[in-house]
């Protein structure tokens, strides 16, 4: 295989969007291929993730709308639908068909439009991901499963809230810092453990909000990056797995096992080890899940990931910085964004092009991209291509 470099990034505010969702998809895409600086004409293909364009923009086809929309035509063009793991899979995707040498230079756009539609028809669209017959016929939604996870933190490994207010304290500051987030509001610990409860024990600052948004990356082969920019960054590594669909038949709920099996693949490619890693952006759509993932990706003993956010491990100064973005907790959770919008973040860190919240001279970055309640899971491993 050939190694992937990444030579281009694009993003759109996160938030309440004024445009539709093509809007969107445009100005993240153009971003990215104006930073790249490429010619639309070189394109080979375009992968758009996206989960639920139909229901909530009543629109399908988008990847070959979007090919259309920004002068693309006649490349290659296909829509992604991994739940929120759509972005880490038109990623993945991406990656194969570059690194396999079918295609040389391909665009990677992920959006959603959500704000369109109330909150409780969203939280409907999100939970038929869970198993139809044990779980969704019964009520059961995402926030439900968040709650439930937390509830056996607490009992199991000694987790408290204040340590889920931890977090969140610590995602809304870096959120602070990104023009893109779509919460920049300060959060302290005592106003998140008094906000209110959406799935108990979760309260609404230990959940991501819902937000429009887009993000787009630029690959090619790293051999030819150089045409391109100085400052490639290389696709190190890829791992990708999945775990049964209902949470209680699982053999222990709180090891996320697509998590550990994805991270490990990862880092057999890489040929590093969690020690490795400088930065990581973690899939928290609730709280819970950045202990949790840090833990089955292997940064941390299982049962201790609460303890390293207490002594300021996880930090934007500390050793190892998680979701320097602000998360999906205050940069938001357009959903099929969510996956690229982590890769961008890291694209910029390992660049050292990320404004105030920068890292401290990162030379390799972990995403974890946490398709469903853990159903299937991406994990990409960057690392400086000069």
């Amino acid at each position: 295989m050939r190694d992937v470099a990444i030579i281009g990034a694009g993003m759109t505010k996160f938030g309440r969007s004024p445009g539709d969702l093509m809007d969107i998809l445009a100005e993240a895409s153009l971003r990215a291929i104006e930073h790249a600086n490429v010619g639309k004409e070189e394109f080979d293909a375009l992968y758009v993730s996206n989960m639920m364009a139909g229901e909530t923009a009543h629109q399908t086809a988008v990847a070959s709308s979007l090919a259309d929309r920004i002068a693309l035509v006649p490349a290659a063009a296909d829509r992604v639908e991994n739940g929120p793991a759509s972005g880490g899979s038109a990623l993945k995707n991406a990656f194969l068909a570059v690194a396999s040498g079918c295609y040389d230079l391909v665009l990677v756009t992920g959006g959603e439009k959500m704000t369109t539609a109330d909150t409780d028809i969203i939280t409907d669209l999100v939970a038929t991901m869970t198993h139809p017959t044990a779980e969704y016929i019964h009520g059961v939604t995402l926030p439900a499963m968040g709650g439930m996870l937390t509830r056996l933190y607490m009992e199991r490994y000694g987790l408290t809230e204040r340590h889920l207010a931890m977090v969140a304290v610590k995602n809304h500051a870096n959120g602070l810092k990104n023009p893109y987030a779509h919460i920049q509001r300060a959060c302290t610990i005592e106003g998140a453990m008094s906000s209110g409860v959406i799935a108990d024990p979760l309260r609404l600052y230990y959940v991501c909000p819902i937000s429009d948004g887009a993000a787009s990356l630029v690959l090619c082969p790293l051999d030819k990056a150089k045409k391109y920019t100085d400052k490639p960054v290389r696709i190190a590594g890829v791992g990708q797995a999945t775990d049964v669909q209902a949470l209680q038949e699982r053999e222990d709920p709180t090891v996320l096992k697509s998590v550990k099996i994805a991270a490990q693949k990862a880092f057999k490619m890489a040929g590093v080890t969690p020690d490795d890693i400088d930065v990581a952006e973690l899939h928290d759509a609730f709280e819970i899940l950045e202990i949790a993932e840090s833990e089955d990706i292997g940064f941390f003993e299982k049962g201790k990931g609460h303890l390293a956010v207490e002594k300021g491990v996880t930090a934007l100064d500390g050793e190892l910085p998680i979701n320097p973005s602000g998360g999906l907790k205050a940069r938001g959770h357009p959903v099929g964004a969510t996956g690229v919008a982590q890769a961008v973040e890291l694209f910029w860190q390992l660049r050292g092009e990320a404004g105030e919240r920068q890292v401290k001279e990162p030379k390799r970055a972990l995403s974890c991209n946490f398709g469903g309640f853990g159903n299937n899971t991406v994990i990409h491993i960057f690392e400086r291509g000069w």
